[in-house]
């Protein structure tokens, strides 16, 4: 009986292992092997000297380095204080700055991009209101500045989520022996509570660079002379003029090298701040007095208007008459009308069941993962857990480049299928998900488990009846947040979607590369909707301010 329940967690190990092995490390491979080929299949590091070769070439590396290390600064700079003053004191309206701030990190950020276009373009409302009213004339939202402006108001309350976070384990006797010891204000900020943050400090730093660096749609719109590492990747294997496939592989080995060294360096960064923290005194809020509260709480609403501003302007766009890049006076349904006559229900419903599949598996193989890992340990689940965290520091372009040559032809040809969005989008979501499995699991005592077995239960039946119920809310509260970076994915999805698996994500981005103004407000608001939505059902089923990320 022992060897039969024994056998089955390592059948579950097994086929675990050969998943990854087929649809990550063979892709992989695929990709590795394209990059390292001519076009006619002969070996060559052609594909690698062309790119360090030509300026063209590495200066979009290096924008995107640069651009990327900005949008961490900054997210960190506008952030970092957001979360202090929501932590440390009791703000007026604070569940609305809590919801209004997930809503922003968890919509698409070309939504974004494109509003901004739509306010600060070279027609944008606000540039025409402030050059005809007041003879002014603002910078170009195009190029760096705008990449920076819209990812920074996208990404600053992934910052605020973290360190929400970490400043709730904080011990109240610290936060009160540093004020006997006369460090208050400003002073104890940046030498207690920065200091005890940092690892937090800098994991909200990899998470913000990760998804800035991986970003494609917003330098694709607002790039224009700016180009970043993502869109020449989709430019090369895609692009209307100029394909190269393998050179696209090739520049997608490199984007993989730079983020694993980023990566790298922060688990460095972290290892030189290794301490744990556990708040058996929480801090208790203060009330904000005078000026100094008044200050706090115009910075938080502030800052918060301004990054949703461009979600409910869509939505007001949605609802404006419109003609192709033009928009009229007066409101109608008409872009929601050209919707209907333009895929909507076909993207609604690929959308659908692109999210519900996704999740699902995503779900199981979870809990499956985190199981073997915390509860299980060997070496081959060990091979396990690292390979589930490969695609943590791989953009969303090359996971799809690489599914594209490895399933694109015979025997497999899933090029545009359901199939293979499904495949993309658990991959890319699966790392965030396992490691809120895994930390849900490792706070459930193991004497639990051990009382079931006692009284007669399987290790598998323990695992099904009693173990997975105990982690259900965790895990039903991070599937939600799950669901909404599913529903708004382009990045991978942009390389291996067509009309017969096109979701809401890809028709707002078709109809804006159209110039079809109108139409994109449309599926932009109705995507919006949805996100809302998404979060409505998270707060009830979490009923908690802990976000899982």
């Amino acid at each position: 009986m022992k060897s039969r329940k024994f056998e089955i967690w390592t059948v579950i190990s097994v086929v675990i292992l050969a998943a990854f092995l087929l649809f990550m490390v063979y892709p992989m491979f695929g990709l590795l092997r394209q990059s390292v080929e001519t076009p006619e299949g002969e070996f060559s590091m052609q594909n690698f000297a062309e790119f360090f070769s030509k300026p063209y070439y590495t200066v979009t590396i290096l924008n995107s380095i640069k651009v990327t290390i900005a949008v961490t600064l900054v997210s960190l700079v506008l952030g970092i204080p957001f979360a202090y003053f929501y932590s440390f004191y009791q703000l007026k309206g604070s569940k609305v700055l809590f919801v209004v701030s997930i809503l922003c990190c968890m919509s698409a950020p070309f939504i974004g991009a494109y509003s901004w276009i739509m306010l600060l373009g070279r027609s944008g409302v606000i540039t025409n209101f402030l050059k005809s009213a007041l003879g002014i004339t603002i910078p170009s939202v195009y190029g760096f500045k705008g990449i920076l402006l819209v990812q920074s108001l996208k990404f600053f309350p992934l910052v605020f989520i973290y360190m929400n976070g970490a400043f709730k384990n904080i011990d109240n006797t610290l936060m009160e022996a540093s004020a006997n010891m006369g460090c208050t204000g400003v002073n104890r900020l940046f030498r207690i509570v920065m200091a005890l943050s940092m690892p937090t400090i800098l994991a909200a730093s990899l998470m913000v660079f990760m998804q800035a660096f991986a970003d494609f749609g917003t330098p694709m719109l607002l790039g224009e002379g700016y180009q970043t590492f993502p869109v020449l990747i989709y430019n090369q294997y895609l692009g209307e003029v100029g394909q190269n496939y393998n050179f696209a592989a090739a520049l997608a080995v490199i984007a993989i090298i730079v983020t694993a060294m980023v990566f790298f360096f922060q688990k460095w960064a972290t290892g030189k701040f290794k301490f744990s923290m556990n708040a058996l005194h929480p801090v208790e809020k203060k009330k904000p007095r005078g000026i100094t509260g008044l200050l706090m709480h115009l910075y938080c609403y502030l800052l918060i208007a301004i990054a949703f501003m461009p979600q409910l302007y869509i939505i007001y766009l949605s609802f404006r008459n419109c003609s192709g890049a033009i928009f009229k006076p007066g409101f109608s349904l008409m872009n929601y009308h050209a919707a209907m006559n333009k895929l909507l229900v076909r993207s609604i419903r690929n959308t659908t069941i692109l999210g519900v599949s996704s999740l699902a598996i995503i779900i199981v193989v979870a809990v499956l993962i985190a199981y073997l890992v915390v509860r299980r340990s060997s070496a081959m689940n060990n091979v396990i857990d690292t390979m589930s965290m490969l695609p943590y520091i791989m953009p969303g372009a090359v996971i799809g480049l690489s599914l594209l040559i490895a399933f694109g032809k015979k025997p497999f040809a899933l090029t545009g299928t359901l199939t293979i969005m499904v495949i993309a989008l658990v991959i890319r979501r699966l790392p965030y998900t396992i490691r809120s499995a895994t930390a849900t699991l490792m706070q459930i005592s193991l004497s639990v488990e051990e009382a079931a077995i006692s009284l007669g239960a399987s290790k598998l039946k323990t695992f099904v009846k009693i173990t997975i119920p105990m982690m259900a809310n965790g895990i039903l509260s991070g599937a939600i947040l799950s669901w909404v970076a599913i529903v708004t994915e382009l990045s991978s999805a942009i390389i291996l979607y067509n009309n017969r698996s096109i979701t809401l994500t890809m028709s707002t981005y078709a109809a804006i590369s159209r110039g079809n103004y109108g139409l994109a407000a449309a599926f932009a608001a109705i995507l919006t909707v949805v996100t809302i939505i998404s979060l409505v059902i998270y707060l009830a089923v979490s009923k908690t301010e802990d976000v899982q990320l």
